[in-house]
This record gives structure tokens, sequence and C-alpha cells, in this order.
């Protein structure tokens, strides 16, 4: 099974510094405040395409 923690990034000039999904402008904490709002992970990756199911969890694995 891949590695989860892989596909978060961080980049000093990208968001901030904040950790964001595969280099993409897309933070961890978007991912999760959508979550913690009650957004499913089917509603997340409609609202945002370019996500995969990967990524959620990976964005729920660093809120451990």
């Amino acid at each position: 099974m891949e590695n989860l923690r892989q596909r978060i990034t961080t980049n000093p000039r990208q968001c901030g510094g904040q950790p964001c999904i595969r280099g993409m402008r897309i933070r961890v904490t978007d991912v999760l405040n959508l979550l913690a709002a009650g957004l499913t992970a089917e509603q997340v990756l409609a609202e945002m395409p370019d996500l995969e199911m990967l990524d959620i969890q990976a964005a729920l694995q660093c809120a451990v």
C-alpha cells in the first residue's frame, strides 16, 4: 500500500508553507474543514475534482 504521507507536500513558497495535497494548492486544512463541516468524502471529491480518495485518507492521517 502506498505511503499516504507521501501525498502531503510542504513548500515554503506555496500556501504559506502549509501542508498541501500532492503539490497542489489544496491545503490539508481545506480538506479537513470540509469534512468537519459534515461533508462526506464523496462530496469533498465532488467539490475538489483534482483530489483522490487516497488524498482524503492522507489528510485524515495528518490530523491524528
